[in-house]
């Protein structure tokens, strides 16, 4: 039997995939129990995605877990959890089955698809071994079968080559490549739900545009529900057919998904829309500082330029005599005082290098880059040394970028202590209280250490490190990436208030059109290591001359199931636009 042919044969149901009732889960810890879902009650039709959506901790991803038993030792759970069977008849209760049971359901009866696939991949096993696994375990499969059967569901994902690809480990794929064999796994045993965990996190738009196309082909050709977990609305009004709203352990709202999206009931519902930003948000913000820019320039106070980079060229030298690979090829812009600029493209486009030459953490090889009138090109580390207590720089992820060591007012002294202007973090404590008070954190979280924060929390001690010598430029690489939409919009209003009141430049780099516009005065696009378009985001996102540039907005999902479906169709054509002109003969 081939994927092809499992549509057919399964037997069709009549009642839910999966019917969870008054679903309570606590966990055992040193302060107590605490409960983290109360009363949850949720329905899967066959055929149908139901998308759960809430901030951190509200329970989501508790009680999708708790669909295959994969809570923890410390967790206690009541309530019913029914399953339906592969024969569309039989359910079976998860929360009372033994874990021999358990192991029998996952796969073949339900698969999950983890938010992190670089973590859920083993690293020492090819993608193909991976896959054949739950074969084995399930199957009386030969290998040879089993191989067979990895390069049929990886085909059917859009892994190119997967003959030989299916032997390829974990870290030769891309990020959007491996949520794919991620998938796969999910896919091969044929089970009739799939519990999609944030499958999209901190994914570049184009490419999750093509993980959402595969999950509609999961629904669609594989006749496989979906129980899709994110806090992503535009993926919601983009794959879902139903939404439940978490807050607190408990739905607080639940409905199809135009109606949630046209006009929702509850409050809470109500400010996790509103804090979605969108494409032209920012607009009315930047038309402001143009005008004010002008006024200066009038006035004869035109803002200095801090960064200047003219052909800047950046190539990684080639190992066993294959060629160097030129991630960054012929880029000019500028960057002015208080300026920002939002540099967008997808991940591999040169954005990170960028960001990193400025910083001096990356060898410029070609062209000219002069940071605050240093020309970095051959620059020595003792001579640019001094000029980095005017450089800030927010990483990504906070959580690894925090020594777990420490408490996070130790994290916030290191550039304080780094740069002399404190003998130890415990000098520099006066000068901490005040940073984290101005990015909205209590004295007292000073004192607690980075895994004791939420994410949210931590990107503003992040930020709040990233300030504490008050630099005169800001390197913000993918600041929100990963945060809630709530969350987001704090940490993006926080930063917009920082940077209004300190003056500092920043290269705010993000793969999130609508974060870029709602903040940048001006957006530089970039596309395999070029700059393809350059200017105000009412030029560049209101009307965009670059085909890229145009693949990326239609990318953007949008939190709209009437918008969406048609930018959706507008993307398709795009595809199969680009598609044509690259086999057309030359």
């Amino acid at each position: 039997m081939t994927l092809t042919d499992r549509p057919q044969e399964r037997p069709r149901r009549t009642g839910p995939v999966v019917d969870i009732r008054d679903l309570h889960i606590s966990f055992a810890s040193d302060a107590g129990s605490v409960k983290a879902v109360d009363g949850v009650s949720l329905r899967v039709a066959p055929g149908e995605v139901l998308a759960v959506v809430g901030e951190s901790g509200s329970g989501k991803t508790v009680t999708a877990k708790s669909i295959l038993g994969l809570l923890p030792a410390s967790a206690t759970a009541s309530g019913m959890v029914l399953l339906a069977g592969k024969d569309g008849d039989s359910a079976t209760d998860v929360v009372a089955v033994p874990k021999a049971r358990l192991r029998e359901l996952r796969g073949t009866d339900v698969a999950m698809v983890f938010q992190e696939p670089s973590t859920a991949l083993n690293p020492v096993y090819t993608v193909g071994w991976q896959i054949a696994e739950g074969l084995r375990a399930h199957t009386s499969m030969s290998r040879r079968e089993a191989r067979e059967r990895a390069v049929d569901v990886l085909r059917r994902v859009g892994i190119p080559d997967p003959e030989q690809r299916v032997d390829y480990y974990p870290h030769q794929f891309s990020g959007g490549q491996k949520q794919r064999v991620v998938i796969a796994m999910a896919l091969v045993l044929d089970p009739g739900l799939i519990v999609a965990d944030e499958p999209t996190t901190a994914l570049d738009v184009t490419v999750q545009a093509e993980i959402l196309d595969l999950l509609r082909r999961c629904r669609d050709d594989f006749g496989a529900s979906i129980l899709l977990i994110t806090h992503n609305l535009g993926v919601v009004a983009d794959l879902s057919d139903r939404v439940a709203v978490m807050y607190a352990g408990e739905v607080v709202e639940e409905a199809s998904t135009a109606e949630l999206f046209a006009h929702p009931r509850e409050e809470y519902t109500k400010k996790l829309l509103a804090a979605v930003p969108y494409v032209g948000q920012g607009r009315e913000r930047a038309a402001a500082r143009a005008t004010a820019r002008r006024e200066s320039a009038e006035a004869g106070t035109e803002p200095a330029t801090l960064v200047e980079a003219d052909g800047l060229r950046i190539s990684y030298p080639g190992r066993l005599g294959r060629p160097a690979f030129t991630a960054v090829d012929g880029v000019s812009f500028r960057l002015a005082s208080g300026e920002v600029l939002g540099l967008v493209g997808e991940s591999g486009s040169g954005k990170t290098t960028i960001g990193r030459s400025i910083a001096g953490l990356t060898r410029v090889t070609g062209g000219s880059l002069r940071v605050l009138g240093q020309e970095m090109r051959g620059v020595k580390e003792r001579t640019f040394r001094p000029r980095r207590v005017d450089i800030g720089f927010v990483f990504q992820d906070p959580a690894s970028s925090f020594n777990p060591l420490l408490t996070i007012a130790e994290c916030v002294a290191e550039p304080l202590v780094v740069h002399g202007r404190a003998g130890d973090p415990r000098a520099a404590r006066h000068r901490v209280d005040e940073l984290l008070e101005a990015v909205q954190l209590p004295r007292a979280y000073g004192d607690r250490y980075p895994h004791e924060l939420s994410g949210g929390q931590r990107q503003r001690a992040s930020l709040a490190r990233a300030i504490a010598l008050e630099p005169q430029l800001l390197i913000a690489d993918e600041p929100t990436s990963a945060l809630d939409v709530s969350v987001q919009a704090r940490v993006l209003e926080l930063f917009s208030e920082l940077q209004a009141r300190l003056g500092f430049a920043c290269l705010f780099i993000s793969h999130d059109l609508a974060v870029v516009d709602l903040l940048a005065d001006r957006i530089a696009v970039l596309h395999r290591g070029r700059l393809v378009e350059e200017g105000t985001g009412e030029q560049v996102l209101g009307a965009p001359q670059h085909a890229y540039t145009q693949r990326l907005l239609a990318s953007l999902p949008v939190p709209d199931p009437v918008a969406q479906a048609g930018r959706r169709a507008e993307l398709h054509r795009l595809r199969a636009s680009e598609e044509s002109s690259s086999s057309a003969p030359r």
